[in-house]
């Protein structure tokens, strides 16, 4: 990424306290791992230690894999392995509770999430509804094998931003899902879910008691608010409807409403 985006942190900086709860971040479609810096900061300040990865072939600058099915596959593989790391590879391991394991994910990772947590999801129906004549959809009508993208149990509690592909996901395969989750959906959609009918219908049909929260903007208002370099540099991702929408405003309100929702449930030490 070009533009300076705005983010703030310490290299190499050492991690001070024990049993810290651990919080990973999956990007949208074609994303990157800072597109919710401001996100991760606050959850950083607050206690808790964060990852957050570019998805090989998914993201800014590695699109080979953008639009095909094996990509489907491949993000929650992708996450499993980043858990891996951290919990068994990494140097601060000591430093982290395998026990309070959080994800966050927006767009394309909210279904990275979703399939995490348990929902299978269920390829035939997106076939019947797909009406793209290239990409995944030509790949399902060409009698390409559907993915089996794992699950991880390690994930106690999930906040879920605004999922693209909800045609994925039934009534029965959600209702597996038995972790605490907070759910975060556009009521003016855009690009990756369209009018926004498709996160509603999936908030409709999630199991339980989750915590819902649907804002009165487009997609790209959970993205961090942009610097004056990055919209000019990406003006799509950085331009809000309504005009008038205050994302900054709007993300003080969001940043700290997914503190407290992952304090509730992961209980990190003071």
């Amino acid at each position: 990424m070009g533009a300076d985006f705005g983010l703030t942190g310490v290299k190499d900086c050492p991690i001070t306290g024990a049993k810290l709860p651990l919080i990973v971040f999956s990007h949208g479609r074609g994303g990157w791992f800072g597109q919710h810096h401001d996100t991760a900061e606050a959850l950083a300040d607050a206690g808790f230690v964060v990852a957050a990865i570019n998805h090989p072939g998914d993201s800014y600058g590695n699109s080979a894999q953008r639009d095909d099915l094996s990509v489907f596959a491949s993000r929650p593989v992708d996450i499993v392995r980043l858990l891996d790391f951290v919990l068994h590879d990494w140097k601060d391991k000591a430093a982290v509770d395998p026990a309070k394991v959080g994800f966050f994910g927006f767009s394309k990772g909210g279904y990275t999430g979703l399939v995490l947590i348990g929902a299978p999801p269920d390829f035939a129906r997106l076939a019947e509804f797909c009406q793209d004549k290239t990409g995944v959809c030509a790949e399902l009508r060409s009698g390409v094998a559907a993915p089996h993208p794992p699950q991880d149990a390690r994930i106690r509690a999930a906040v879920i931003v605004d999922p693209a592909t909800g045609v994925l996901f039934t009534r029965d395969s959600l209702a597996v899902i038995n972790i605490p989750l907070q759910y975060w959906r556009s009521e003016r959609g855009g690009p990756g879910v369209g009018d926004g009918s498709g996160t509603a219908r999936v908030a409709e049909i999630l199991p339980g008691k989750p915590e819902f929260h649907a804002v009165p903007a487009g997609h790209f208002a959970f993205l961090a608010p942009c610097s004056p370099e990055l919209a000019a540099a990406v003006p799509r991702i950085c331009t809000d409807t309504p005009a008038n929408f205050d994302r900054a405003a709007f993300h003080r309100d969001f940043n700290a409403s997914v503190e407290r929702f992952f304090r509730e449930h992961l209980a990190p030490a003071p």
